[in-house]
């Protein structure tokens, strides 16, 4: 990808000629700082971590969410009776069950959402311009975001297939290899990818909101301090980035816990001959009504909350120990 603009030059390796642009958003100097496709690597490569390390500490809590919204006749008496459940009837190791689609399914999530998100987000204000991006921000954040997870989402949709395949039928593989595999020899590619467009209508406004909510939220903590972003101790940084994660996950797990719920159902099951995903999806929502579609949402808002806030700050401290500074943040103007 090739910017224009003087502001982004130097994220394609030329020099950049001094002017308001480049005052606005100074980057240091080329080898002083890494650029273009090593700066956006480094980006890519702190979301696969702080996804795949929230998501998968997380495994537990996810895994007694799905049985709620698999089984609410069944888990009817609140999360942490059902973690009591679990355990008496599967043993504690139950609530590992997916641990490894989901770090494996999250890792490349994450690398596709914020590695994307970082460059779409420097791209429309390279088209938009600095003063009309500044002024339609929230527009801008939206847009990047969607995009990039439409593209993670290509990448997670077999392992979050699998994972709850595993969640929903403990005998139905032993562990991400037995599962993929069975997937992928009973039913195909479409096995794989009949909840995508459930992931989709999940995921794409859970990450607009996400990633909406929380540069907005730190923007505003930011202004608290008094200080510019750049004049903060790094212990600050990620308290803010922490404080603005859970503002962020607790209006996104809302947004999303409709699509979330659908997508549990829809992956328990095989299509019945001529039965149409969205049919499907029709269906389940008749069956379960508008309570069903926000059941397990106390142990959603605890899950999202708390890994959103993990997420942004270990993306933070990733993003600084990699010298990875250089995302462009239109607050800053």
């Amino acid at each position: 990808m090739a910017y224009s603009s003087p502001m982004f030059q130097q994220l394609n390796g030329l020099s950049s000629n001094e002017s308001k642009l480049a005052r606005a958003f100074p980057l240091k100097a080329a080898n002083e700082s890494p650029q273009g496709f090593n700066l956006y690597g480094r980006f890519a490569f702190a979301g696969a971590v702080c996804c795949a390390i929230t998501h998968g500490a997380l495994t537990p809590v996810d895994v007694v969410k799905t049985r709620i919204q698999l089984e609410p006749e069944v888990y009817n008496k609140g999360m942490i009776t059902a973690f009591r459940q679990v355990v008496a009837k599967e043993g504690s190791g139950a609530l590992l069950t997916g641990f490894g689609p989901t770090a494996a399914g999250y890792f490349l999530q994450g690398a596709f959402k914020f590695g994307f998100y970082e460059a779409n987000k420097a791209a429309l204000i390279d088209y938009l311009g600095v003063e009309t991006a500044t002024k339609n921000r929230g527009a801008v954040y939206l847009a990047a975001a969607g995009v990039a997870e439409f593209f993670a989402d290509i990448a997670l949709c077999p392992l979050e297939a699998t994972r709850i395949r595993l969640v929903s039928e403990p005998s139905f593989a032993n562990g991400l290899a037995g599962g993929f595999a069975r997937i992928a020899k009973e039913e195909g590619l479409r096995g794989f990818y009949s909840g995508f467009g459930p992931i989709l209508f999940k995921q794409i406004p859970y990450t607009m909101s996400k990633f909406y909510f929380f540069e907005v939220a730190l923007e505003a903590l930011v202004k608290t301090t008094g200080k510019k972003k750049e004049e903060l101790a790094p212990s600050t940084m990620t308290a803010l980035n922490l404080g603005g994660g859970v503002l962020a996950g607790f209006a996104a797990a809302f947004v999303s816990q409709p699509a979330d719920t659908l997508l549990s159902k829809i992956n328990k099951t095989k299509a019945l001959p001529g039965e149409t995903t969205t049919s499907r999806l029709i269906k389940i929502a008749n069956q379960i009504g508008i309570r069903g579609l926000f059941g397990g949402m106390t142990a959603r808002f605890v899950m999202i909350g708390t890994l959103t806030a993990g997420q942004f700050a270990i993306y933070g401290d990733i993003k600084r120990v990699l010298g990875a500074t250089q995302s462009v943040e239109l607050a800053k103007v």
